[in-house]
């Protein structure tokens, strides 16, 4: 080794430094994925129980941002989100159509119901939401709407409308705005009506005297479904990773986790992605 290679080596070191910050930097940005989702996933306890499951077997991190289905599907048509999680079949088969999204793939289902004061003064007790929903306008009840475009509103709306109440504007009807959580709270207050995803309202707390009181309609089936961002429209998605999450959640692995997810002894959500 000459003179100048033994003054150039300790330089030569340091100019790898940026090099391997560089690598280090790529491998933390690549190791975690933004998912759009649904405030029922988040605030009924799933994805707590979910996703420490699948960063144990990939080693990726899942930032989860829980909105209504219609604006977490408006997320993926921005490119702000990697995947979304959400439940309202028709809008997403729609952002696939639209080319924003890549396959979707069903994931579980649970059911919507309607909760209530236990006393039920507009007598809609029963399995019939449709008919229900009529008695709750005919007596001018209180009804909390999600009013947000998530997929519980969605829902909601297309009850409404089979109901010959569309748009549903009588005195005591109310649209909040906000998640299922919420609204179940401004429902709870208000000893007021509200559609709920069964999940959400497992888990949730203050219940007053509220109760469930139409549950059991076919039409109630409440969907999710999974896909990648499309980095066609986003080449930012960090696709990879986001396949890797819906690999998982739709393996056993995965979808033996969602079926052991529970509250009291209660199934939250079925698996059904191999259906």
């Amino acid at each position: 080794m000459n003179v100048f290679s033994k003054f150039f080596k300790p330089f030569r070191a340091l100019a790898l430094i940026p090099v391997v910050l560089a690598a280090t930097l790529s491998i933390a940005q690549t190791s975690s994925i933004v998912m759009a989702s649904t405030t029922s996933t988040e605030q009924s306890g799933l994805f707590g129980h979910l996703l420490p499951e699948f960063k144990k077997a990939s080693g990726i991190d899942v930032k989860v941002v829980a909105v209504g289905t219609g604006q977490a599907i408006d997320m993926g048509r921005r490119g702000d989100a990697d995947v979304l999680f959400v439940h309202d079949q028709v809008a997403e088969e729609k952002v696939v159509a639209e080319g924003f999204a890549l396959k979707r793939y069903p994931v579980m289902y649970n059911d919507f119901v309607l909760i209530g004061p236990a006393a039920d003064p507009a007598q809609v007790k029963g399995r019939d939401i449709v008919e229900a929903l009529k008695k709750v306008s005919a007596a001018n009840a209180g009804f909390i709407s999600r009013g947000d475009k998530s997929g519980t509103h969605a829902a909601e709306l297309r009850y409404w409308k089979n109901a010959g109440v569309e748009p549903p504007a009588f005195a005591g009807y109310k649209a909040c705005g906000c998640g299922m959580g919420p609204a179940l709270n401004m429902a709870a207050s208000l000893g007021a009506y509200v559609l709920a995803d069964r999940g959400t309202w497992l888990s949730f707390k203050n219940r007053a005297d509220l109760a469930v009181l139409v549950e059991g309609d076919k039409r109630l089936f409440n969907q999710y479904g999974v896909m990648v961002v499309n980095p066609a429209k986003h080449p930012q998605t960090k696709v990879l990773e986001a396949q890797k999450f819906v690999d998982w959640v739709i393996s056993p692995a995965g979808q033996g986790v969602i079926a052991g997810y529970q509250i009291n002894g209660e199934q939250l959500f079925f698996p059904n992605a191999a259906q």
